[in-house]
């Protein structure tokens, strides 16, 4: 495909891959607010290598693998998809820095919450129900620098 036609396509599929991302955004950004938070439970109440152990382990692996996952990946394909839509990002301005770098910060937490969920699998966890309600601070923020970057462009 020619240049000329990418751009077309780019642009003609703009609004969907708009919608796209949002929804994505939307989903996976349900799953950074909710894990840590069964985390904190599962830290606090629940133990090791009992029924209520196991369920919240199948609860915890089932929303990272079907739901955080699949809109992560999505979340960043529709939006690689409007940046590369002309004329869509400035890069000559702070605001597609500031949002990159949380999305970066986004993307870490989800490895982390990742790694945290084989801690509790493998019964090594070794962080508080405190700590993990820190770490659920993390993607308010994030998402906090993310919203205010892109609506005002700053």
């Amino acid at each position: 495909m020619s240049e000329l036609g990418m751009t077309s396509l780019l642009i003609d599929i703009y609004p969907w891959a708009k919608a796209l991302h949002i929804m994505s955004v939307l989903a996976w950004m349900a799953g950074l607010f909710y894990l840590p938070r069964l985390f904190v439970y599962h830290a606090e109440e629940v133990g090791s290598g009992n029924d209520t152990d196991i369920l919240f382990q199948k609860m915890e692996h089932k929303l990272l693998t079907v739901i955080m996952y699949p809109a992560m990946i999505s979340t960043w394909i529709f939006g690689l998809l409007l940046v590369f839509t002309p004329g869509i990002v400035g890069w000559s301005f702070i605001w597609p820095w500031t949002k990159l770098v949380a999305v970066l910060g986004m993307t870490w937490m989800h490895y982390w919450l990742w790694l945290r969920k084989a801690d509790f699998a493998a019964g090594t966890n070794k962080l508080s129900g405190r700590k993990y309600r820190m770490m659920n601070e993390v993607p308010t923020l994030l998402m906090i620098v993310i919203v205010l970057s892109v609506i005002l462009k700053f």
